[in-house]
């Protein structure tokens, strides 16, 4: 009997020693006593794989069963993060300082890994830019709105080449795609006919070289939602706009409800003049847009200015939980880019808003009023 004991004890040892694993490891120094998350970013889910108390030495030493395809991972310490993927058996090797760990650290053992370092610092980079542009009260709503979209486009051009198109089979392309600022993605695969090309490279690459591997499914299905999406757009627009919306004032009705659940059309505010802003609370320059409102409304409502806010938010209650406190009219669309208000309106980026005036008539939009407070001043 104690034979046959030690011989499977041996076969469980040669089994363990030939099992493939990848190894994170490292030092994360002035973090005595934080609790240090290994977190693995799924496809769905942020999930806990391991962590750690770190002691006055701040070592770890996380390990997992190699992957067949590329999988990712994060080091986390409250709000602090450090991005990493993981290919096959690779030993990769951190060394941060807390609480700045998510920009003061040093990465070694996968390539792939550096590259996504660098695009966690331009992404930062690009926060930060956008931010000064949002708090620079010397642009008025349209120049601030044109500044962070001139950023963010080159920005994308720079990714697509260097990162996306240079090598889409590569780890660092796939994280590439997911990039956001605040909470939007700087690719929009719904309904951006040239960021869908960059999702289909890299779901085409990664067939080849991760066959059956559940993310190259997953970025498969999103371009092909988002082409579909661009179809149903197009057609929806070569339509003829039904004539019982259209207004002999001159403008396209629409009946949404509001915060509060009351039905509210935009020709009931003949005799006003109209605001008719298309917004998303869950971005990061939402505040400093939402802050401009309010300086307008408060100085000319009383004149007569009124704002029709239009929701594209799909999380209702964060939008309620938004628009609580404000004095305007504030609606949402449920079908969210796929609303008809921003088809009737060709609404191709956003924010984007429109002046009508007393007579329900559209006399300006974004791109072509250089200064809102003075066009508002003109109306009254």
């Amino acid at each position: 009997m104690k034979k046959y004991l030690l011989i499977a004890m041996a076969v469980l040892a040669i089994a363990s020693c030939s099992e493939k694993k990848y190894h994170v490891e490292g030092t994360i120094s002035n973090a005595k006593d934080s609790l240090l998350l290994f977190e693995n970013v799924g496809i769905e889910e942020i999930t806990v794989v391991d962590s750690i108390r770190l002691d006055e030495n701040g070592t770890f030493n996380f390990s997992g069963a190699a992957q067949e395809a590329p999988e990712f991972y994060r080091l986390r310490i409250a709000g602090q993060i450090i991005n990493v993927s993981i290919d096959s058996t690779e030993t990769v090797t951190v060394k941060a300082d807390y609480p700045q760990m998510a920009t003061a650290y040093e990465i070694s053992g996968s390539d792939n890994c550096l590259k996504i370092k660098e695009l966690a610092l331009k992404q930062i980079d690009l926060r930060q830019r956008a931010i000064a542009i949002s708090e620079n009260e010397g642009l008025t709503v349209k120049a601030t709105n044109d500044s962070i979209y001139k950023i963010v486009n080159q920005y994308k051009e720079d990714i697509k080449k260097n990162y996306i198109y240079a090598e889409p089979s590569k780890a660092y392309a796939y994280f590439a795609l997911f990039q956001t600022l605040g909470d939007m993605l700087l690719f929009n695969p719904r309904a951006n006919r040239e960021d869908i090309k960059a999702f289909a490279a890299v779901a085409t690459s990664w067939d080849s070289y991760y066959p059956n591997s559940a993310r190259g499914a997953n970025l498969h299905n999103i371009a092909i939602e988002g082409m579909n999406n661009i179809r149903i757009n197009d057609a929806a627009r070569a339509k003829t706009i039904d004539t019982d919306k259209v207004r002999s004032a001159g403008i396209i009705d629409l009946s949404l409800r509001d915060n509060k659940g009351k039905e509210r059309k935009l020709s009931d505010l003949k005799g006003k003049v109209v605001l008719l802003d298309f917004h998303v609370f869950a971005t990061e320059n939402s505040p400093a847009r939402i802050l401009l409102l309010r300086e307008l409304y408060n100085k000319y409502h009383a004149e007569g200015l009124e704002i029709y806010q239009v929701s594209i938010d799909p999380d209702e209650h964060f939008w309620k939980q938004q628009t609580a406190a404000l004095p305007w009219i504030s609606v949402r669309e449920d079908n969210g880019l796929q609303s008809s208000s921003l088809t009737f309106y060709n609404v191709q980026s956003i924010p984007d808003f429109f002046l009508i005036d007393r007579g329900n008539n559209i006399v300006g939009r974004a791109q072509n009023i250089k200064d809102l407070e003075q066009a508002i001043k003109n109306l009254l």
